[in-house]
């Protein structure tokens, strides 16, 4: 099973993620995010220089084509992660040039077959994340788009047939490496790519507690 690290903000860790042989690292490029990138001091020059070995992913929220390209180009970003309201075409747009995860944030009430079928044909992959419900206070003084901490319910997939390569997010935890190996045996979990963590794991938001990562890792990883 492939591991996505997410909200990396230190090359020092990036470092750290390519001697685990973690395959994905995310970049936040959100302005309102705690773990925006480039208001940690990380510089697309850091990370090319560096010569990472772990692919890169820049996670973005609503923003402009131009801008998206922009960070692609200063970062050599591998792959985008739109995780805001983008359409199919704008999807299809950036697909043109780069592969693109289109991330879907769901409520309780929300259709997940529903939600995702007309995105099908213009993102390579997707990500199953956690929307609101939230409190009505936190849904006014903030916008949640991830790295909040809040569980995502796998049931919700189990039966369906997502038939594009998948990202499984939405508050995993350092101890879920059991839950996660659970639900790998479901048959959804064929188009299981990536398992994507973050704020669970972190020391303070965009520092990474390298000890959980390296555990969790160990032991998803374990009897594969």
């Amino acid at each position: 099973m492939k591991i996505k690290v997410c909200g990396m903000t230190d090359v020092d860790q990036l470092h750290q993620l390519d001697e685990m042989g973690v395959e994905f690292a995310g970049f936040i490029f959100y302005p309102k995010s705690p773990r925006f990138v480039l208001k940690h001091g990380l510089t697309g020059a850091d990370v090319k220089k560096a010569k990472l070995k772990v692919n890169k992913v820049g996670v973005f929220v609503n923003a402009t084509y131009d801008e998206i390209m922009n960070h692609i180009d200063n970062f050599g970003l591998d792959m985008v992660q739109l995780h805001g309201h983008e359409t199919p075409y704008k999807c299809s747009q950036i697909s043109n040039y780069i592969d693109v995860i289109k991330a879907f944030r769901f409520g309780e009430n929300d259709h997940v077959e529903w939600t995702i079928k007309d995105y099908l044909g213009c993102a390579d992959m997707f990500m199953f994340d956690t929307g609101v419900p939230a409190s009505k206070n936190e849904r006014e003084v903030k916008t949640l788009y991830g790295g909040t901490g809040r569980k995502f319910n796998w049931n919700r997939l189990r039966g369906l047939n997502i038939d594009k390569p998948f990202f499984l997010s939405g508050g995993i935890e350092p101890n879920d490496a059991s839950l996660v190996k659970d639900f790998m045996r479901d048959p959804v979990a064929k188009d299981l790519f990536v398992v994507d963590i973050n704020s669970r794991f972190e020391l303070t938001p965009g520092v990474k507690d390298m000890n959980k990562v390296k555990k969790f890792i160990d032991e998803l990883k374990s009897n594969e």
